[in-house]
This record gives C-alpha cells, structure tokens and sequence, in this order.
C-alpha cells in the first residue's frame, strides 16, 4: 500500500492517535457495502457519513453502517429537531470541504453536531471515510472522541 496520506490521516497523526488505513482505490467499489466487500470487512462495522440539514438551517452529521439507512425521524429527534434531510449534493462540497464518497467527520470545515449509530458500540473500531475516495481509515471510537464530539444514538434502518 502506498504511502498516501490524506488530511484525515495527518490530523490523527498530529494528534498521536492510532489506526489502520485502507485502499480500495484500485478498485471498481463504489457504494459502501462494496467498499467493505473490497477490503474483506464486515459491513456492519464499515460506516458512511451523511450530513443532513435542518429547517432552523443547522447542518449534522451521521455515521451509519454502510448496508443500513439513515431513519430522518430517529435522527431529528437525535439532534432535537423536527425534521432534517439529507444535504443537497451541490451543497457537500462548500459546506464539508468534503465531496460525495469521501466525506469524513474528521476535518470538515466546521466542525457540525455528529451523532454515530450506536451499533458502533458493538465493534472495538470502527471503519470510515478517511476523507478522499478511495481510502478508509479504521479507529476506536473511544479515539475518534479525541478529535471530534458525537454521541451514539439509534439512527439507521435496514433497507
């Protein structure tokens, strides 16, 4: 594996915090559940992060496992809104600094209030978007609490 680094990878670095790092650039994985299948990982344990939007205009953050649906009611209830939705496309980029297939919780342009699915909580680490497609990054979320605050809420939903 090359020795690529990603701005995620350097800010887990710079704050001395172990993990794994993943390819799967080579390739022809696209969505998650393939992603996990490339890198021989369970599914369950491999997450997507999804941002959504509120109608008071405040952006969150979900991490849910990558076979599993993001449920918009558990997750505004989550965050103490009515009701969120999932980000517009064009809006990832500029908001995040992030694109779709690469967004990672970890260095955002601002840091939005993230709540990770609690089946994380059956995992010792958990596999993410290490914040370009193509790589992952795999860490204890004890760890992850270091660089970024979240809770675990019950969030998703099996397709």
């Amino acid at each position: 594996m090359s020795e690529y680094k990603t701005n995620v990878m350097r800010i887990l670095d710079k704050a001395k915090i172990d993990y794994k790092h993943y390819s799967y650039a080579d390739t022809d994985a696209i969505s998650g559940v393939e992603v996990a299948t490339a890198l021989n990982q369970n599914p369950e344990q491999v997450f997507k992060t999804l941002v959504t939007t509120s109608k008071s205009g405040n952006h969150y953050v979900f991490m849910i496992p990558v076979e599993k649906e993001l449920d918009l009611k558990k997750a505004a209830s989550a965050v103490g809104e009515k009701s969120v939705e999932m980000l517009k496309l064009k809006e990832l980029l500029p908001l995040t600094g992030y694109v779709h297939g690469g967004c990672s919780p970890i260095g955002m342009k601002k840091q939005f209030k993230t709540v990770i699915d609690s089946s994380a909580k059956n995992f010792e680490t958990i596999i993410f978007s290490a914040g370009k497609i193509g790589y992952q990054v795999e860490l204890k979320p004890e760890d992850l609490s270091k660089i970024i605050k979240f809770e675990f809420k019950e969030v998703s939903f099996q397709a």
